[in-house]
């Protein structure tokens, strides 16, 4: 699935990980229910394990930049 956008330099450490059909189904799922333009696997990968991270008390939330949460 491309969005068609481009994006300058890249930055960030590239971690190659294999996924399972299994999940590669229900990724896809979400993608198809976000809007346009729709993420890319790689994007919808990021936000999902920045969501859990952040659930997990990793990552401060971005409306919480005190850390209360």
């Amino acid at each position: 699935m491309r969005t068609g956008r481009t994006r300058g330099k890249q930055t960030g450490i590239q971690i190659q990980v294999r996924v399972q059909p299994e999940q590669v189904a229900p990724l896809d799922a979400w993608i198809a229910d976000q809007p346009d333009p729709k993420p890319t696997r790689p994007e919808a990968i990021r936000y999902a394990l920045t969501d859990w991270l952040t659930g997990q008390g990793y990552v401060r939330h971005r409306e919480d930049p005190e850390g209360a949460n």
